[in-house]
């Protein structure tokens, strides 16, 4: 394998009133869904990173991984775990993207890709409207023991982590909506109905 995504489930939820929020509805299927639909032709596996009991996501035919220090420690464990498991498949990178971003492009893997070989750099990550998206990006699975360590040495900062490693952007466009759409809320949640109504 040369690329495996990693669908980050690993958080608690608490802006959408808690619960499992890949399991949310959007225009009748699961968030989870439209993400695996979005990333699979992508990608040479894919991986679900999820704390608890993994039987609550057996009717997506994912493997699951949990996070490989407890509390909760961010999306840079989420990355390591799906890291470690895409090591075992003999994969060269993971692509990281989170399980509430129902609308990913599908040139994803393809612009993260040239944007690192571009700049020489081992890292990518995606931006658009003027934000950089850490969370969605490209990474080495060389570098997981250094992001181990440097996560049990307390690293959080997901941006900060990258910065020490370099790291590209590429730049998406935000018309006719943003493709890296966040549903955190229900708000959120409401906004993304109408998108995937119109499109």
């Amino acid at each position: 394998m040369a690329v495996v995504a990693v669908l980050l489930a690993g958080g608690q939820g608490t802006r959408m009133g808690g619960g499992d929020k890949p399991l949310r509805l959007l225009a009748g299927r699961p968030l989870l869904e439209h993400v695996m639909a979005r990333i699979a032709p992508q990608v040479d596996g894919m991986v679900l990173n999820a704390n608890g009991d993994a039987a609550r996501f057996a009717a997506f035919g994912l493997p699951v991984v949990a996070d490989p220090m407890e509390g909760y420690p961010g999306p840079l464990a989420g990355i390591l775990a799906g890291m470690r498991w895409a090591a075992g498949q003999g994969a060269r990178d993971v692509l990281s993207v989170p399980t509430d971003t129902p609308f990913l492009p599908p040139d994803l893997w393809v612009r993260l890709e040239a944007a690192r070989n571009d700049a020489g750099v081992a890292l990518a990550c995606a931006a658009s409207g003027g934000w950089a998206h850490p969370v969605i990006g490209l990474w080495p699975v060389r570098l997981a023991d250094a992001l181990e360590a440097d996560l049990r040495a307390g690293m959080r900062k997901i941006d900060r982590w990258t910065a020490m490693h370099g790291i590209a952007q590429a730049d998406f466009g935000t018309a006719p909506f943003d493709p890296f759409l966040n549903v955190n809320t229900p708000g959120d949640l409401a906004g993304a109905e109408a998108i995937a109504r119109l499109h």
